[in-house]
């Protein structure tokens, strides 16, 4: 009896760690999660251990490549996707994390990164990116100004720093290699797209060594080979989760707008053969393998899930259960939601920036308009979007926001665009499985519901009265 061939899609995110098996035909085989703790300070600090994260792991890829040996699965290839502009310092000698993952989310040292506004153009010009302390090189500097143990490791020369994935990479690898792929080295907001390296000019001005830093390779590389139950398997691309998700859905396509709507909401169009010039957007490397270099234009919304988690806490409500009851009937005037949850990203690009209600209502009121919120983020970074490309065809959404079915109507109908929503509950990890197999034809196609557009005056008149009291971005 032959085995059947599998890939394994490792994705880790800021809620888990999934290790997941797909066959050769995009079919799930197998999967297993484990949680992964967060640690909150205040509104800026957003934190891993970073121990517990590589446990995690470790957990979760042993056990479902244990269960593919048990079940007569050949793990061939593998892949490892991760929570892009979040960063970690490490001990190139002993492997020990010197500081803990500190999240994308995280904004410790926005302070200070103000002193660096003068040059924004330039770094955004250099990097395809906003200056924003999201990004992991005001992170690297915290951590060098503030961890003794940093320091310490600098000074003796065995000092590692880097995005997650690089540090995932080297743990879970026997090779111990230390390197970087484009989508999460980009994030760092010290890698130049143009030349696919480190930018001397940006490690001056944040006052980070090369030396300290992984070596950067592209997207499909050698990385080395997991030692798993199942025997060695070759891990061959590493990207982030977001650069991920197109790809669930087959070859990338310039008339559809991705959007993957979680703890944040990311919304991507794919551009071919250059770097793209929108200023109020980010600009990204989304695939490199060697022969060729895809790009994509990105617009970020910082409070998606996380805006939603904010209100549950503060009103004290479950918020599956609130969810559903705000869905069975719309009260007749609903407040708006100015969301600067996590800060505001695209197209406005506001670090500080204060959530707050505009008029009263009920708790279900209050949570529509947060839902609300969150499409009008969406739609705004749509609007921008728009010009550099082909008009879109329709809009792919994923995302665990993506199950509600007023959301996905609400976004359908203010966008004039039609909506297919992904049932592929793992987006990521099935656009990483796509990659690591190769890009093939034949992949199972994914199911999803269609949400055609539908005119609601009520609504568009809110996202204009939002408009009016948002911030300008232009």
């Amino acid at each position: 009896m032959s085995r059947r061939a599998a890939v394994l899609a490792i994705d880790q995110g800021g809620h888990a760690s999934r290790a997941i098996l797909f066959d050769e035909a995009g079919r799930r085989l197998g999967e297993a999660s484990a949680p992964v703790g967060t640690r909150r300070e205040g509104a800026d600090r957003v934190e891993h251990d970073a121990e517990e994260l590589i446990d995690s792991l470790e957990r979760v890829i042993g056990e479902v490549c244990a269960r593919a040996q048990s079940t007569g699965s050949s793990v061939l290839r593998a892949g490892l996707a991760t929570q892009r502009s979040s960063m970690v310092c490490w001990d190139r000698v002993s492997g020990q994390a010197l500081s803990p993952v500190i999240s994308w989310q995280d904004r410790r040292n926005a302070a200070w990164l103000e002193q660096l506004c003068p040059r924004a153009d330039a770094i955004r010009e250099r990097t395809g990116l906003v200056l924003n302390p999201h990004y992991g090189a005001s992170k690297m500097r915290w951590c060098l100004d503030h961890l003794p143990a940093v320091r310490a490791a600098a000074v003796a020369g065995t000092l590692a720093m880097g995005p997650l994935a690089s540090f995932i990479l080297f743990r879970l690898l026997p090779g111990r290699p230390l390197v970087a792929d484009p989508a999460n080295a980009s994030r760092t907001q010290l890698w130049d797209p143009r030349r696919g390296d480190w930018s001397d000019e940006l490690l001056a001005l944040f006052g980070v060594s090369r030396g300290h830093l992984p070596r950067c390779v592209t997207s499909r590389f050698d990385y080395g080979a997991l030692d798993t139950p199942a025997g060695g398997v070759p891990l061959i691309v590493a990207t982030g989760d977001q650069s991920a998700v197109p790809f669930a859905f087959g070859p990338l396509d310039t008339q559809v707008a991705y959007v993957n709507a979680g703890t944040g909401a990311f919304v991507q169009r794919a551009v071919r053969g250059h770097l793209p010039q929108a200023p109020l957007l980010l600009e990204s490397v989304v695939w490199s393998d060697g022969s060729g270099t895809d790009y994509m234009l990105e617009g970020t919304v910082n409070g998606a899930g996380s805006a939603l988690e904010w209100f549950a806490s503060r009103e004290g409500v479950d918020l599956d259960a609130a969810l559903r009851a705000a869905g069975s009937a719309q009260p007749a005037a609903l407040p708006l939601f100015l969301n600067g949850v996590a800060g505001l990203g695209s197209p406005f690009w506001l670090s500080d920036f204060e959530s707050r209600f505009i008029g009263a209502g009920s708790v279900e009121a209050r949570l529509i308009a947060v839902l609300e919120s969150i499409v009008f983020l969406i739609q705004v970074n749509l609007v921008e979007l728009a010009p550099h490309g082909p008009p879109f065809s329709r809009l792919v959404l994923t995302g665990g926001i993506s199950a509600n079915d007023g959301f996905c109507r609400r976004l359908a109908s203010l966008a004039g665009i039609p909506v297919w929503r992904s049932r592929e509950p793992e987006a990521t990890a099935r656009g990483l499985a796509w990659l690591v197999a190769g890009s093939p034809s034949g992949w199972t196609p994914a199911a999803g519901d269609d949400f055609a557009p539908q005119p609601d005056a009520a609504l568009a008149a809110r996202f204009r009265q939002w408009q009016g009291r948002m911030p300008r971005h232009a």
